[in-house]
Order: structure tokens, then C-alpha cells, then sequence
């Protein structure tokens, strides 16, 4: 067994009206998105700084900026690129997201579905949970938003 830890965080844009809020692959209906080169997805990028801490094979970073630059922007497809170093079998996803906005309960079970479906597993081993964190951070603020991701594998 091993387990890794994965997270990553973006500010929230609220003066681009063009681009989604993409969280889990999902695209929320809000009025801003998530300041970044690619689609912003702190989930999906979370789950890919996991799968590298198992395979020792980062993506996020120069394999990423690369994919970017020839126009491969989602977070879906830095998950799959993970995936070709991964030769573990995985047992359970676990999930936190901490914002203020936007509400994530409504999209949980489409999330989950997402992730498990691009991960090849049962959605039953996908987890997610969210938080405000009680607006002590600048993401329960409403500033941006955070995702860590526990990968268990075997």
C-alpha cells in the first residue's frame, strides 16, 4: 500500500465573465472563474500532484506548462498523463475542497462520478467533502479556492 498527498489552490477571478468555473471536471454555473494558464481545475491538479507523489513523476509543472502551450488545457488531461507513470492499483480517492463560494454539495455526486470514471474505479472509492474552513483562510474568504487530495493505492 501506499498513500500520497496532493493539493493545489487557485485565486478566484471575478472580472473574467468568458472563461468556467471548472471543479471535479464539472463546470459550475457561476459568474467567475479560477485564475490560471489552463482550465484552473484545483481538483483534478490536486489529484495529479498525488498520482506524482506515488509515481515520483511530476506533470504539474514543465509537463503541464508544455501541454498548455499546445493548447491541452483541462485537468482531465494532466490526470490521464499521471496515470501512464501509475502501475498501483487505486484503492480510494479522498477529497477536500475549502472555498466560500461556490456551494459544492449540489455538485458532489456529479464530481464523484467524474473522478471515478476518469480514474477507471468505482464511484464508491471517490470521497469528496468540502468546507468553508469557518473564513479563517483566504479561501473560506471567498479569495480562491483549495483542493487536497489523499490517493491510496496498492
Amino acid at each position: 500500500m501506499k498513500v500520497a498527498i496532493g493539493q493545489d489552490s487557485h485565486k478566484i477571478n471575478y472580472n473574467n465573465r468568458e472563461k468556467k468555473l471548472i471543479l471535479g471536471g464539472i463546470e459550475f454555473q457561476e459568474d467567475y472563474c479560477l485564475s490560471a494558464n489552463s482550465d484552473g481545475d484545483v481538483i483534478l491538479h490536486a489529484l495529479t500532484n498525488a498520482i506524482s507523489g506515488i509515481t515520483c513523476k511530476n506533470i504539474l509543472g514543465k509537463v503541464a506548462d508544455d501541454m498548455c502551450k499546445n493548447g491541452i488545457l483541462a485537468g482531465e488531461e494532466y490526470v490521464k498523463e499521471a496515470l501512464k507513470y501509475l502501475e498501483e492499483r487505486i484503492v480510494h480517492v479522498s477529497i477536500t475542497i475549502e472555498c466560500k463560494t461556490p456551494k459544492i454539495t449540489p455538485k458532489i455526486e456529479e464530481m464523484r462520478k467524474n473522478i471515478a470514471q476518469i480514474l477507471q474505479i468505482e464511484e464508491n472509492c471517490v470521497g469528496i467533502t468540502a468546507t468553508t474552513g469557518e473564513g479563517l483562510t483566504e479561501f473560506g474568504k471567498g479569495k480562491g479556492i483549495s483542493a487536497f487530495v489523499c490517493l491510496t493505492v496498492e
